[in-house]
């Protein structure tokens, strides 16, 4: 499995105005995917360590796994057609009947929520990884200008 996928780490959350975008990359190169509002703050409170009152989808489906023994491996981004990235979540089972592995379709936003909480590795398909453009330049600028913008938190005299 090493050369055909990536390691790869969020490297940003930022809001847009149909959603929010999930930069993920590694040294080498960083690219986007356009999410929903509702999983990409979950994907930011993941990454903040914020915790919740009540169980949200993701958390939910975290406990479920849980009770039945299953836990995630790992999640791998492994297509994108026309803008749409496809993903694959891993679960392995064990009881006593013995072990399996369970590929499941889903968004790579979810897929990403649960492998942040799980604290287990996102992978992106080499051929995916290779196909996509590269945003490290446009992340950096975005990130650069946050810092220089002043916090609107402060009271103003």
């Amino acid at each position: 499995m090493q050369n055909d996928v990536v390691l790869v780490t969020i490297k940003g959350v930022m809001p847009t105005a149909n959603g929010c975008a999930v930069f993920l990359g590694n040294d080498n190169k960083t690219f986007v995917i356009y999410v929903d509002h509702s999983v990409g703050n979950a994907i930011q409170m993941t990454l903040n360590g914020v915790k919740k009152d009540r169980p949200l989808t993701h958390d939910l489906i975290g406990s479920v796994l849980l009770g039945l023994g299953a836990t995630l491996e790992h999640i791998v981004v492994n297509d994108a057609r026309e803008g749409t990235f496809f993903a694959r979540i891993l679960l392995r089972m064990e009881n006593e009947l013995g072990k399996k592995i369970v590929e499941l379709d889903a968004r790579p936003s979810d897929s990403i929520v649960l492998a942040l909480q799980q604290k287990r590795p996102i992978y992106v398909a080499r051929t995916v990884f290779d196909q996509v453009e590269d945003m490290t330049e446009i992340l950096e600028r975005v990130l650069k200008q946050q810092s220089e913008q002043p916090d609107t938190d402060e009271e103003q005299p």
